[in-house]
């Protein structure tokens, strides 16, 4: 049956209703089968990407790699020619990448921000410890967890030491096949009724968050602190390692399980470090899948420190990506201030998805949905907006244009109901270098757990849409 005589049948109203009400779409209503076998490759490659990229450091190594398989060489490697594609790793931690474009550089660039870090465990400075029979490790958490949930689950031990005298070496222990783990213990339930009768937040503390890292004593028994002594034996004949190197080192526990597909239909993937891993994977993915020359020079940034404010120099409030604009406008003649000023940023973080087990939280009207597409957020922040860039009616309207015009399914989305809580992401730190700037990211359930979950169909949309907007998009 035709458009019209469907069109005949339907009332005023609802005729009305169609051509002003916005539609709410699910991306398995709008990908067509050759979008989902594509979908199901990208996501079995972010999968792996997951299972690598356990740390920042990780992160940063994996993006080098595929940079230079893409056909990417350094920033100080010569000249850049329109099409020229250029990367610079910063301090191992964070990566900047781009493609220079066929207009003049002081007319604009177009830049995809994510973060690479995730919320996680860290040694303390001097971490090892022995007690009624046990080693462990002193731990202080990083970013925002629910502690709870670190306990009696596997955990891989990851990170770099510098040695007294000044060798580098990695550690990375917990994620081959054969590899021991580690974990924090928690009480069993039979004893427990004192801790559960406490408030969540203080039934487990940072302080108790202690890595069980040992049991077997020193063989000799005049020895002082035997079991403590024996796990800084292994230390020292693996790695060459004395208690003094803990000092210089950063050492991080991550969850140990492989990212895996959820669900008898397998439409999702749980994994630790979606927040906000997937948003830098589709970044530099949707980077290095442009060919040619776009019109407007492309830079993905992969930064770091943002679970914990974005400070330090390998953060977003310092100055590693804007040393980089200044690098290629000193070679081609333009003004950093005025280049930034007239850019364009798309903060690609991840928001809360709608969860049916916690509606409280939400206010259905404003939330992102697992599935419905990349989930554009005007401002992020708590208590009145405080810590948000809180984006432009002008710029919402081009990117939705954007969007709408390359089949790209995209959603509004809060964090939580207002005063429920909030939090941040880096546009406001790109948006104070002048950049029109807005949240850009795919919808997460269990956000900052060791498992978190996504749609694979919002993983593609969002590669689809930093794409064309790095190909397309002229500001």
């Amino acid at each position: 049956m035709s458009d019209n005589m469907n069109n005949e049948k339907k009332s005023e109203g609802q005729l009305l209703s169609e051509r002003l009400f916005k539609k709410e779409q699910c991306a398995f209503d709008v990908m067509d089968e050759a979008q989902r076998e594509d979908c199901e490759a990208l996501c079995g490659d972010y999968k792996q990407f997951l299972n690598v990229s356990r740390t920042e450091r990780l992160c940063a190594g994996w993006a080098e790699e595929e940079l230079k398989r893409a056909g990417f060489a350094p920033l100080d490697a010569g000249e850049l020619n329109a099409g020229g594609r250029f990367y610079v790793i910063h301090r191992g931690k964070a990566a900047v990448a781009g493609i220079l474009g066929k207009e003049d550089i002081s007319k604009g660039i177009n830049v995809v921000v994510a973060h690479i870090d995730s919320p996680r465990i860290d040694l303390k400075p001097n971490p090892l410890y022995e007690d009624e029979g046990m080693a462990l490790f002193k731990t202080h958490y990083y970013g925002g967890i629910k502690k709870y949930q670190w306990t009696a689950i596997p955990l891989s031990l990851h990170g770099v030491v510098v040695k007294g005298d000044g060798a580098k070496i990695e550690v990375s222990v917990g994620d081959g096949e054969d590899d021991p783990v580690f974990c924090v213990t928690d009480l069993l339930p039979h004893l427990a009724a004192d801790q559960m009768s406490k408030k969540l937040s203080e039934g487990i503390t940072g302080e108790g968050l202690n890595i069980l890292v040992g049991s077997e004593p020193y063989p000799d028994r005049e020895a002082q602190n035997r079991v403590k002594l024996n796990i800084m034996r292994l230390l020292n004949e693996k790695y060459g390692m004395t208690e003094e190197d803990f000092y210089s080192s950063e050492l991080c526990l991550v969850p140990s399980f492989k990212a895996r597909d959820i669900g008898f239909d397998r439409s999702l993937i749980g994994s630790y470090g979606h927040d906000d891993r997937v948003c830098g994977y589709a970044a530099l993915r949707a980077l290095t899948g442009l060919e040619g020359a776009p019109e407007r020079t492309c830079i993905c940034v992969l930064a770091d420190k943002e679970e914990i404010g974005s400070m330090g120099n390998t953060g977003m409030q310092s100055r590693f990506f804007e040393n980089v604009v200044a690098e290629l406008c000193e070679r081609y003649g333009a003004k950093t201030r005025e280049v930034l000023d007239r850019s364009t940023c798309l903060s690609a973080d991840v928001n809360v998805a709608f969860d049916p087990n916690f509606p409280e939280v939400s206010e259905k009207r404003n939330t992102a949905r697992a599935g419905g597409g990349v989930a554009l957020t005007k401002y992020t922040g708590a208590r009145g907006k405080s810590g948000s860039s809180d984006a432009s009616a002008e710029l919402l309207g081009s990117i939705r244009r954007l969007f709408n015009d390359n089949g790209v399914l995209w959603q509004f989305g809060e964090l939580g109901k207002v005063d429920q809580g909030g939090g941040g992401t880096v546009a406001q730190y790109m948006a104070n270098m002048g950049m029109d700037t807005v949240d850009c990211g795919v919808p997460v359930l269990s956000m900052h757990s060791p498992f978190e979950v996504i749609s694979k169909n919002d993983l593609y949309m969002m590669t689809q849409a930093f794409g064309v907007f790095y190909d397309k998009f002229c500001g």
